[in-house]
């Protein structure tokens, strides 16, 4: 018989049995025992081929100062240190990629900006100024922690000394000699609480006794918007990633760097170890919908044309597999940048029966077919266009 492995050391068997010639198998007491041949014997084929896990030298903290992460490289080794899929290795051994690290205790201090030009020309105005808490690690560089905004939420004033700079103040330049002026409020917060996003104010024509008016000049009108960046944006590649370094655990729309872009991405299921991506669809009820008609055509040659949905044409409604979903958030594969259109965790309306995204087929309104429609065959987020991972997408 055949070896019992097929790599290494194993055991070969083969029948043993008393045979008298002309008759055939008999007892084995009629034979000599102690010259009875062996069953089994050893065997060895080629060397086994082993796979180990090899890890690289830990990467520096992510963090200047306080707690933070720290990384590594870990690749499934064959003969020769190739790397190989890590599907074959043994998972039980798998070395850790991430572990927290320290760094010298974070120091932090308020940093505040030139105020700002008075809001008004005449009569009671405003002036700001960014105020931020600033983190000051050991080598004394000053690092942004938060800025206006996010330096008066209550972590942060946690970390930053009492008393809080003021961020906005009154100011007068001269009283207003007309009868109207411009009146502008304070500045909102920034539109992003990372890197580049815009700030607002209210901007309104009032009279001296703060009635509205048409009759201020256009061409001094303050600005009501203003480009901000309270600081620089942290981004990472999967909301595995942003879940192991930042220790988030909610679920919520976040900004990663796929494939060198920027996508807000909403990240769902953060408290599990598989978390997943999704895009928050921002269009209306004409699109991104999936749907199976329930009326069809007794004759498919009369009304209704193009496509329309009159029923006071010659037509049943019996079809079993009727249904409607709008669809709220369509699951996103990172690797590929295509919606996983089988997803329907986030369908914001459904009738009847759930209809997956883009099922479709190229008939409508005859008797013998499905009635299908199909929209939101591609979606376009902040320039990347994502389309569904369907065979015969139409």
């Amino acid at each position: 018989m055949q070896c019992s492995v097929t790599c290494g050391v194993g055991v070969q068997n083969r029948d043993v049995y008393c045979r008298l010639k002309g008759t055939g198998w008999v007892r084995e007491e009629l034979c000599d025992a102690h010259q009875r041949p062996d069953v089994a014997r050893p065997c060895q084929i080629a060397e086994c081929t082993h796979y180990s896990w090899v890890a690289s030298e830990w990467e520096e903290c992510n963090a200047t100062c306080g707690e933070g992460m720290r990384s590594r490289k870990v690749r499934c080794m064959g003969p020769g240190m190739t790397p190989v899929q890590d599907n074959y290795c043994k998972p039980s051994p798998q070395p850790q990629s991430h572990q927290p690290c320290k760094r010298a205790p974070c120091h932090y201090m308020w940093i505040t900006g030139e105020w700002s030009q008075c809001s008004a020309s005449c009569g009671v105005g405003y002036q700001q100024r960014i105020v931020s808490c600033s983190v000051i690690p050991s080598s004394q560089a000053v690092h942004p922690y938060a800025a206006a905004a996010a330096a008066q939420s209550s972590s942060a004033s946690t970390h930053c000394p009492e008393p809080h700079p003021p961020g906005t103040r009154p100011c007068l330049l001269r009283d207003c000699p007309h009868t109207t002026y411009w009146k502008v409020g304070p500045w909102s917060k920034c539109s992003q609480t990372c890197g580049a996003g815009v700030m607002e104010r209210r901007v309104e024509c009032v009279t001296s006794k703060g009635q509205p008016s048409k009759h201020c000049r256009p061409s001094e009108r303050p600005e009501s918007q203003a480009a901000c960046q309270d600081r620089e944006c942290q981004l990472f590649a999967s909301c595995r990633e942003v879940q192991m370094r930042q220790g988030v655990r909610i679920d919520g729309e976040y900004y990663l760097k796929v494939k060198s872009r920027i996508l807000q991405i909403y990240c769902a299921e953060m408290q599990t170890d598989f978390p997943k991506e999704y895009v928050t669809l921002r269009s209306g009820q004409t699109d991104n919908y999936s749907e199976v008609y329930g009326h069809r055509l007794l004759n498919p040659f009369e009304c209704p044309y193009n496509g329309s949905r009159r029923q006071d044409c010659d037509c049943r409604n019996d079809y079993s597999a009727v249904g409607y979903t709008l669809f709220h958030k369509v699951r996103l594969d990172l690797s590929s940048l295509r919606i996983m259109i089988t997803d329907l965790s986030f369908p914001r309306l459904f009738l009847f029966r759930p209809i997956t995204l883009c099922y479709s087929r190229r008939c409508y309104s005859a008797a013998k077919c499905p009635q299908d429609v199909a929209e939101a065959t591609k979606v376009d987020i902040t320039g990347a266009t994502m389309f569904p991972s369907s065979p015969g997408l139409r």
